[in-house]
């Protein structure tokens, strides 16, 4: 009777932890879409605007520079910057610093796990790293847009890590002015 006893108080203390876990993982991921929501609400933000600004970029994109910088890759759910791509922003603050006028446009990426509002989102936070990390090295703030596609641009689409790996990336665009 006591083993039993033992037995069902610890069968309950681990799922009473185990759910707990699960719980606070929902709630966060439930916050975050709910913020990003929102904000969305805030700004005003459609997909025909989004669209429109896709065609804003793509009307302005310099085909000259395409694949010139390195795309700066991120660990899953992760948005901050490897010390490994330190000299690649290097180079591309060096190169925004020679030619001033133009604009430099970061897209967001990130693979297909994840709804679509939580991709958008960490999309957006990897873009704003890798701008941040630009402003500290000299570019002006001004001269950098950033843009979130979350998962909707991949690279890769086949289901393996090393496909996701791919797509989790800060693209760069040159633009004009």
């Amino acid at each position: 009777m006591k083993k039993s006893l033992v037995l069902l108080v610890l069968f309950c203390i681990i799922f009473a932890f185990g759910c707990q876990k699960k719980a606070i993982t929902k709630t966060d991921a439930q916050q975050m879409e709910q913020d990003i929501a929102s904000q969305r609400d805030r700004q005003g933000i459609e997909d025909q605007k989004i669209a429109s600004l896709d065609e804003d970029i793509s009307s302005r994109y310099l085909e000259e520079t395409k694949g010139m910088f390195e795309d700066i890759l991120f660990d899953y759910d992760k948005y901050a910057v490897k010390s490994q791509y330190r000299s690649t922003l290097q180079s591309i603050s060096a190169w925004m610093t020679k030619n001033g006028g133009a604009t430099l446009s970061i897209e967001g990426h990130c693979d297909e796990r994840g709804t679509n509002e939580y991709n958008l989102a960490l999309g957006d936070r990897r873009a704003k790293a890798v701008k941040d990390y630009l402003v500290s090295l000299g570019v002006p703030s001004s001269k950098i847009e950033i843009l979130s596609y979350g998962e909707e641009k991949p690279l890769c689409t086949q289901q393996a890590e090393s496909c996701w790996s791919r797509n989790r990336r800060a693209h760069f665009v040159i633009l004009t002015k």
